[in-house]
């Protein structure tokens, strides 16, 4: 029997068997895979998984226990082969076990160091056949595997769960409510996901942001899901305040203001190649933040000149408001310094000159304010 046939033929649809390592292949469509295309290598694959998915943990479990065969892989047949739908991680370790080039491969490529640990040699039969369950189509897995990684013991993250969801919906599952329900997430959040992941996939297509070019290795989905829900973000990229109340479709973001999406993506995650870090550290206050600077023309100049987003954000605020929030953090700060000064050795002298210019600045602006406020007594105001 040939390859082609023989992975078909050991496990029929809707039902378990168990079948050779060596037919399974990874899914280059899984939804942990944030940045990797679906031309993606193997080592490619196998490497993301193992900077984000504990694959390291996995691979000592396995060499401490064998592989424990309790939960069928989920598979799909194609070409041949089988495609592991759910369970990717598992196959990833069991081949590095099975293929001692598949890690140097996983340097050579991605340049990520997988550490293998020793196995005994009575585990080696535990990683040559396993389990699996076969479905006849992706959607029939999706029930299964979107409750277990959004709302069950092996959580994806949000970018993962909201590309499975938009998959899902695209691909005829439904509508959105019903896919909320079969996975067990309130519709309004995996709505507002779909959402990001159409504006993300058109920033893409039309060459405006690609998400492995973002600064950081991490990436905060959140960030671009909430900011859309917010009315400001919603002006400054031409998007109707209402437009969330209708079903998603893909290019959301008119063409005319596909450079404010280039400029707002670039806020939220920066550009790796440019070497420009995200304005936006932290979901609370940043995001919030930003919006009241998408708003303001100054706001925006600053930003667009490469200041930063406290300095844009104070730009909004009327002076009254500056000078006041200004004049708190500096007197918290100088009591901080005041309270730190047994730190204070004697010797530094630039520390002197620090603290003198200081006091100078703040006698010239009490001085100024006193000035002003007796002109305004003066004057009967």
């Amino acid at each position: 029997m040939s390859s082609e046939t023989e992975a078909a033929s050991l496990v029929s649809v809707g039902s378990t068997a168990r079948v050779p390592t060596d037919l399974l292949v990874l899914d280059r469509h899984n939804p942990r895979l944030v940045t990797l295309s679906p031309k993606a290598t193997d080592a490619e694959i196998v490497a993301a998984l193992y900077r984000g998915e504990d694959l390291g943990e996995l691979l000592e479990s396995i060499a401490g226990n064998g592989y424990l065969d309790i939960e069928p892989l989920i598979v799909l047949a194609d070409a041949g082969r089988l495609v592991v739908l759910e369970g990717n991680r598992r196959l990833a370790a069991i081949r590095l076990f099975r293929e001692p080039d598949l890690a140097g491969r996983v340097f050579d490529e991605a340049r990520v160091k997988v550490t293998i640990p020793p196995i005994p040699e009575r585990y080696e039969e535990t990683l040559r056949h396993v389990t699996v369950f076969r479905v006849d189509s992706r959607q029939e897995a999706w029930p299964f595997i979107g409750f277990k990684h959004i709302n069950g013991a092996a959580k994806w993250d949000s970018y993962a769960k909201a590309k499975f969801a938009a998959d899902w919906y695209r691909r005829g599952g439904g509508k959105l409510a019903d896919i909320a329900t079969r996975i067990g997430d309130k519709h309004a959040t995996v709505k507002r996901m779909v959402y990001a992941i159409y504006v993300l996939e058109q920033a893409d297509s039309k060459s405006v942001f690609r998400m492995d070019d973002r600064a950081s290795e991490r990436f905060n989905f959140s960030h671009l899901y909430t900011a859309l829900s917010r009315a400001a973000y919603m002006e400054f990229l031409g998007l109707e305040t209402s437009w969330t109340r209708f079903d998603p479709q893909p290019d959301p973001v008119p063409e005319t203001h596909l450079e404010q999406l280039a400029e707002v993506l670039r806020w939220l995650y920066g550009s790796r190649e440019d070497g420009v870090a995200a304005v936006v550290q932290s979901q609370n206050p940043d995001i919030k933040n930003l919006g009241a600077v998408l708003g303001s023309g100054e706001g925006l100049a600053v930003l667009r000149s490469g200041g930063s987003l406290s300095d844009a954000h104070a730009s909004t605020m009327v002076a009254g408001r500056r000078l006041s929030e200004a004049l708190l953090r500096a007197r918290k700060e100088v009591r901080e310094a005041s309270n730190s000064l047994r730190g204070f050795d004697g010797r530094d002298q630039a520390l002197v000159d620090i603290a003198e210019d200081i006091s100078e600045t703040a006698q010239a602006i009490h001085k100024r304010m006193r000035e002003k406020m007796q002109r305004l007594l003066f004057a009967g105001e």
